[in-house]
C-alpha cells in the first residue's frame, strides 16, 4: 500500500505538469490571504491523501479533512494519514456532504476533481464549498480550464495532449495487490452510478460561478498549458 501511494505522486505529475508548482501557489496564495496559516483545511476529491500529507507538513497545526468517492483511493488514505487529518466517503454531488465534514474551514480545496462533474453540479459544489468556509476563508479549484483568450491554442493543446502511461499503468497494477479486488468492484459500481462527465470550462467561467455563489473575488492564481487554478474568496 505505502509504494502505490508514493507511485500516485508520478502518476498525478505525470496528468498534470507542474503540481509542485501549483501546490506552492496554493499555499502562497492561502497564507497571503489569511494573513496566517490555515487551522481548518478540508481538501475535496483528496484520493489517496497524498496531498493532505503535504498540507501537513506545510503546516503541522492545522486540522485537515478529506473528502473522495472512490473506494479504492479512500482505501489508501485511511492507511497512511497523519492523525489530524480525517477521511470521509461521500460523493460530491450529494447534498449531505457538507453536513458530514462540517463548516468553519479556513481553506478549502479541489485539485483535479470537478471534471468528474457537469456544469450544473461544479456551479453547485461552489455554493456548497462557499457555505462550509469560515468567514475570510479561501476556495481553490484546479482543474483543465481553457484560457478565455487562447481558445483555439488552448483546443489545439488539449487534442495533442497524450494519455499518460505513468498514470494507465497506476491503475492496471491494482488488481494484483492482495486485498484490492474488492474495493475495485465497489470502485466499479461507484463509477457506474456517477460516470466521469468529462466537464471542462474557462477560468472566467469558473470565477463567474464562484461570484454568483456568493464570494467577493475570483480569479486566477496559476496555471500550466492546459490547467489551471481559480482561487475564491
Amino acid at each position: 500500500m505505502a509504494s502505490l501511494r508514493l507511485s500516485w505522486d508520478d502518476a498525478m505529475a505525470a496528468f498534470v505538469p507542474g503540481m509542485d508548482s501549483l501546490e506552492r501557489a496554493i499555499a502562497t496564495t492561502t497564507e497571503a490571504a489569511l494573513g496566517d496559516t490555515p487551522q481548518r483545511i478540508l481538501d475535496l476529491g483528496g484520493g489517496p491523501g497524498r496531498y493532505a500529507e503535504r498540507l501537513t507538513d506545510r503546516w503541522p497545526t492545522a486540522r485537515i479533512t478529506l473528502l473522495d468517492l472512490d473506494p479504492v483511493l479512500l482505501s489508501l488514505a485511511r492507511t497512511a494519514v497523519p492523525e489530524t487529518v480525517t477521511v470521509i466517503g461521500a460523493d460530491l454531488t450529494s447534498p449531505s456532504w457538507p453536513a458530514l465534514t462540517g463548516d468553519g474551514y479556513d481553506l478549502v480545496t479541489a485539485l483535479m476533481a470537478v471534471h468528474y462533474l457537469d456544469a450544473r453540479a461544479v456551479g453547485t459544489l461552489y455554493r456548497r464549498a462557499r457555505s462550509v468556509l469560515a468567514p475570510g476563508g479561501l476556495l481553490v479549484i484546479a482543474d483543465v480550464m481553457p484560457d478565455d483568450h487562447l481558445p483555439a491554442l488552448t483546443t489545439a493543446m488539449s487534442a495533442t495532449a497524450t494519455p499518460s502511461d505513468t498514470w494507465s499503468r497506476w491503475w492496471a497494477a491494482l488488481p494484483d495487490v492482495p486485498g484490492m479486488s474488492p474495493l475495485l468492484h465497489e470502485r466499479a459500481d461507484a463509477f457506474r452510478a456517477h460516470p466521469p462527465s468529462g466537464f471542462t470550462a474557462t477560468v472566467e467561467w469558473h470565477a463567474s460561478a464562484a461570484r454568483a455563489a456568493g464570494f467577493t473575488e475570483a480569479g486566477l492564481i496559476w496555471r500550466e498549458s492546459r490547467h489551471a487554478a481559480v482561487a475564491a474568496h
